[in-house]
């Protein structure tokens, strides 16, 4: 274990000291949350049912407000251990929408884990999803100066097509870190009989830790996440700062993408339920005012009913 701890923070040493050189950045079909470290899950299926519990998040992201046909997502997914098979098999659903202009995406997918125990609290695991993606394109609220051009059609059309992702996963209570893939058969989405959208494979590498202060209530948990293509790239580091006393957890943070934007996050949990807003200030291009704004609703709660003394109670003739 403390050679894994030792090789994750020359990992995350490295991944900070080349970040300046990662300058180029584009749009792309794929979506990024502010908060990745609440939506592990998202970017990776090996995630699924690892930490034990029922997990079940929902997003809602405005990006680039103030700006007309600008991006509006919405994610919900779930993912909890199956354990009438094993705690080793984890499984989870997710749903996602995303708007811009014209366009809009829809994917909706099923996610498997297998994970093995490593170490005394450690798990690694291997996660596969496949799901149905469509694009849509509604031309109805487009005033075009030339109704006729071809590139345009001139009604709703849609296609949709098969999508495939994987992912490696290992967790331990001070550290975690996953690479994962999407889009593995990089599929075109033929939209009528015009319109193609070419999804190129993504790939993803992200990790953290949790630094907890002594004496204290308060744990730092820096962490990160590189997405790329392999042609282009984007970055971002984030660290929380968490106060956690008698089930009472809040926490509060910074996040930054170079030459894109910095991240303002705060939040809490109370009883399984949480609760956090994000603000994305772009640095560049849009400017700061014209942000994004992410509302993060999670519950998350333990579902073992087959663990020892689950169930027990005390009679009420021996209270």
């Amino acid at each position: 274990m403390e050679f894994i701890l030792m090789m994750f923070r020359r990992c995350l040493v490295l991944t900070l000291l080349l970040l300046p050189s990662f300058v180029a950045m584009r749009g792309q079909w794929d979506v990024q949350f502010s908060d990745y470290t609440a939506l592990k899950s998202f970017y990776n299926p090996a995630v699924s049912g690892t930490d034990g519990l029922l997990n079940v998040n929902g997003v809602y992201s405005m990006q680039m407000v103030g700006y007309d046909g600008a991006p509006a997502t919405m994610y919900i997914g779930a993912d909890l251990p199956v354990y009438f098979l094993s705690p080793r098999h984890g499984a989870g659903l997710n749903f996602l929408t995303d708007n811009i202009g014209m366009f809009s995406t829809t994917k909706i997918g099923v996610q498997y884990a297998y994970n093995i125990k490593l170490g005394k609290k450690g798990r690694l695991a291997v996660g596969v999803q496949g799901g149905i993606m469509t694009e849509k394109i509604d031309p109805s609220d487009v005033e075009l100066e030339d109704g006729s051009d071809p590139a345009f059609p001139s009604s709703q059309q849609d296609g949709n097509t098969l999508d495939l992702g994987a992912g490696l996963y290992f967790y331990h209570p001070k550290v975690w870190v996953g690479m994962s893939a999407q889009h593995l058969l990089a599929p075109t989405i033929t939209i009528g009989e015009t319109n193609e959208v070419e999804l190129s494979r993504m790939y993803y590498l992200m990790g953290g830790c949790n630094i907890k202060l002594k004496n204290s209530f308060i744990t730092i948990q820096p962490s990160f996440l590189v997405q790329t293509d392999l042609d282009t790239w984007r970055e971002d580091v984030q660290c929380k700062v968490a106060y956690d006393y008698e089930g009472r957890k809040f926490y509060g943070g910074l996040g930054y993408s170079p030459n894109t934007s910095v991240t303002f996050l705060v939040g809490g949990e109370f009883h399984g339920i949480k609760l956090g807003y994000n603000y994305q200030m772009y640095t560049s291009g849009i400017g700061m005012i014209n942000g994004s704004h992410e509302l993060v609703l999670g519950y998350q709660t333990d579902l073992d009913l087959f663990k020892k003394g689950r169930n027990k109670h005390k009679s009420v003739r021996w209270l």
